[in-house]
Formats: C-alpha cells, structure tokens, sequence
C-alpha cells in the first residue's frame, strides 16, 4: 500500500514562475528519497498561479521524512510558501478495491 499527498497551491500574482522553477528542484531531489515513489508538479491550464503536486511515497513515515529533509525546509517552507496565496495539504491511503 503507498500513501499520496496532492498538496494544492495558489501563487501570489507575478510568482508562479518563481515558485515553479523552486518546485522543479525540490521534485528532482525528492525523487531520490528512499521511499519516493513518485513526485510531480503540475500547473493549471487555467489559472497558471494554480499549482499542483502529486506526490506518492512507500508508506506514511516516508513522507514525514521528506518533510524533514533540508531541501524541504529550505526551499519549501523558506522559499515556495512565503510567495503563495494559499496552500492545501491533502494525505491519502488508498481505498481497498471492491469487487462488483
């Protein structure tokens, strides 16, 4: 079983590309923590200050630990969250299926 985080970010207005190319680093260092599954940022069509990341890791404790690596904490408690508008965080575990 692996455990998601779609976190949901909205720039303040002119910082999206700011935020992106920090986003962009963060995702390619993330993705080399054990347990990292899977790290994506996404933008929105629509509104380019909307900004989403899909990231999948092996277990919950995965995750806790990511959060605690210096890349996080620098780029994006220090550099990405004091140039949004909002931030949401969403943890998932996956349903277990159910036969029809």
């Amino acid at each position: 079983m692996s455990f998601t985080v779609v976190a949901r970010y909205r720039t303040l207005p002119g910082r999206e590309d700011a935020v992106l190319a920090v986003l962009d680093q963060v995702a390619a260092a993330s993705r080399q923590e054990p347990g990292c599954l899977g790290y994506r940022v996404h933008q929105g069509t629509e509104d380019p200050r909307a900004v989403v990341l899909y990231e999948e890791y092996a277990t919950e404790a995965d995750f806790t630990a990511h959060c605690d690596t210096p890349h996080f904490r620098r780029q994006v408690l220090g550099e990405v969250v004091p140039q949004l508008e909002s931030r949401d965080v969403v943890r998932c575990a996956p349903r277990p299926e159910v036969s029809a």
